[in-house]
């Protein structure tokens, strides 16, 4: 039985693979310059508040499994965006920061994204904008 919460008519999750799919491309676009992978963008902007992280903390951040997300973190870190440590109580947990050069892109994926995202939802209610992330918080709980 359909719930009545869900409206008859194209599929949601059809319709946010497509939006999903468009909005990769323009954030590739957007940021070209920087020649990274959509999966080094994601790593990088999660690492943008400056906070460093394990590589679970950051995959379960990025969505990303812990073994997929390694070959994205060898790559930054041959371009010199993060560096790989250890904590001082754990030596077995990697720890993920960003070097200079991370925080430079880091801060520039974040300020292209925060521009994107206004202008995708410019004149929107703020009801919708609120609805939209409940529904997204929803959808990424079935995944986990």
């Amino acid at each position: 039985m359909k719930s009545e919460l869900v409206p008859s008519g194209p599929s949601a999750l059809l319709a946010l693979q497509r939006a999903t799919h468009a909005t990769l491309h323009l954030i590739a676009a957007e940021l070209a310059g920087l020649d990274l992978t959509a999966s080094e963008i994601n790593a990088l902007a999660n690492l943008a508040d400056g906070q460093a992280r394990t590589v679970s903390q950051l995959g379960a951040a990025t969505g990303t499994r812990p073994t997929t997300l390694t070959s994205v973190l060898d790559r930054l870190a041959r371009r010199g965006h993060i560096t790989r440590g250890t904590r001082p109580k754990d030596r077995r947990s990697v720890v993920i920061e960003l070097t200079d050069s991370g925080r430079a892109a880091a801060a520039l994926i974040e300020q292209t994204l925060s521009d994107l995202e206004h202008r995708a939802l410019d004149g929107l209610p703020a009801e919708a904008v609120a609805g939209f992330h409940v529904v997204l918080d929803a959808l990424t709980r079935q995944g986990t």
